[in-house]
């Protein structure tokens, strides 16, 4: 990684935005890459602006490394006032906002915000009800990746990226 984007994701990490659950939150999105073990969550909030709904608030919280504490961070703050179809648009390299071209060995980061976002928003976008945080017996006799995986009754399931390419 060069200095510049080093610099850029220290800045981002000592002053985060947007960390942490939203109780209140219109739907939620989690996402896991099996081949780094990250996961991420995001929360976000909805609220009427003149006849559109656009996106109130969003935050996150990151099982992964530096870089994609900063993407999710940074992402959180793009996302604020569009729809949930125009933040959608937003493409990878959009998400990483004022950090610049992410190097190739960390662009599973972003990808992880934007599996996060989508996960989050497509049923949003669709006008579904907010998806909720179901948790899953230890006792269901399935493992904690299975668990994961399986479509809960609320509709949340978490959708693991396929391990990134080297």
């Amino acid at each position: 990684m060069n200095a510049d984007l080093e610099k850029k994701i220290r800045e981002a990490l000592a002053n985060p935005k947007n960390v942490g659950e939203m109780a209140d939150a219109d739907s939620i999105g989690t996402v896991g890459n099996a081949g780094c073990g990250e996961m991420l969550r995001l929360w976000v909030k909805f609220k009427d602006d003149k006849g559109r709904r656009v996106i109130d608030k969003a935050t996150f919280q990151s099982f992964g490394c530096e870089t994609a504490i900063a993407v999710a961070s940074m992402a959180t703050e793009l996302i604020k006032g569009k729809t949930a179809e125009e933040a959608l648009a937003l493409k990878t390299e959009d998400l990483s906002g004022g950090l610049g071209p992410l190097p190739p060995m960390k662009i599973h980061c972003a990808e992880l915000v934007e599996g996060a976002l989508r996960s989050a928003l497509e049923p949003a976008a669709k006008d579904c009800q907010p998806a909720a945080v179901v948790a899953t017996p230890a006792s269901s006799g399935a493992n904690l990746i299975d668990s994961l995986s399986q479509e809960k009754k609320s509709g949340m399931k978490i959708n693991f990226l396929p391990p990134a390419k080297k």
